[in-house]
């Protein structure tokens, strides 16, 4: 608003005083109630809370997208060479244990507030869900008998991209120890869409077994990975690094032993995401234009729940 200030003389015309800014007050005569002087945009500020960005830095944050992409990547050769009678369900009981174990061991090694009664507790409720598991697998096995098989394949396409359109790639699926934060409702749509993928694929293979096997590989993989390799990141970023680049050499030598054109394709697609993608976001910020000044809107600067 604008104060009125106006010193009239003994003359018969006003004298208007200067128009100044002011809190409170009703219209200035002679000025209207919008007027604004040069004085103004004196105040004006732009790109203040612009982030200048280093090019490395981006490509190493980068990394968790592509660790994330080997690891769904990775699950999608299991269940393409499970499909195909490579890997038979002894194999498969085999890599789940191992992939149990070891996840528990790292989470040992790298959790910042894990104890054993947390760990524990882990044991626990994976033993329960592991037996509820093999109670319903002969359900999931018969569970999409009556679609057909391009359907399903369609179908689980689809989620899978969901899946990687709204996963949180930098935090985790389940609650971390020591976090402050739940998964966002995001994730959590996310981590249902892989599950249900998941089950799409395992009602395709011939015994119970199979299923149960593919389907606790996957769940151990996008249940417990994102945690597993949140934690790495939180404890070392070189650990971080160094196995992100194991996944993704590990990643390819097994695409290109399936195909060749999958194995130049997920090349090109690492190749997009780490290099491409953030030299666009570099190239960009020089036509990044945010203007500040007394137009503002204020900002509290206490907690409003105190």
């Amino acid at each position: 608003m604008i104060q009125m200030e106006a010193n009239i003389s003994g003359s018969s015309s006003p004298i208007h005083s200067k128009w100044r800014k002011v809190v409170y007050g009703g219209m200035q005569p002679g000025f209207d109630d919008n007027h604004t002087d040069e004085s103004f945009l004196e105040e004006m500020i732009m790109n203040a809370n612009v982030v200048k960005r280093d090019l490395l830095k981006v490509v190493l944050d980068a990394v968790s997208i592509s660790q994330y992409l080997c690891i769904v990547a990775l699950v999608v050769l299991v269940w393409t060479y499970t499909l195909r009678n490579t890997l038979n369900e002894k194999y498969l009981l085999l890599l789940n244990v191992s992939l149990l174990g070891s996840g528990f061991f790292i989470l040992l090694l790298t959790a910042d507030m894990i104890s054993f009664n947390l760990l524990l507790n882990y044991l626990l409720k994976n033993t329960f869900f592991i037996t509820a598991l093999y109670m319903l697998s002969p359900i999931y096995h018969t569970l999409t008998r009556s679609i057909s098989s391009n359907s399903i394949w369609a179908l689980t396409a689809s989620l899978l991209i969901l899946h990687l359109f709204l996963h949180n790639y930098s935090g985790s699926t389940v609650k971390a120890p020591g976090a402050l934060e739940n998964p966002t409702l995001t994730s959590n749509i996310s981590l249902n869409a892989s599950i249900v993928a998941s089950l799409l694929i395992s009602s395709r293979l011939p015994s119970r077994l199979h299923v149960f096997a593919i389907v606790l590989f996957s769940l151990q993989v996008f249940l417990f990975a994102p945690l597993v390799t949140y934690c790495v990141k939180k404890r070392s970023f070189k650990l971080h690094i160094c196995f992100s680049l194991q996944l993704l050499v590990l990643t390819l030598i097994f695409t290109y032993q399936l195909h060749k054109l999958l194995f130049i394709l997920l090349l090109g697609i690492f190749v997009f995401v780490n290099l491409v993608c953030p030299y666009w976001l570099i190239r960009i910020q020089e036509y990044k234009f945010e203007i500040n000044g007394p137009w503002d809107e204020a900002k509290l600067c206490f907690n409003i729940t105190e």
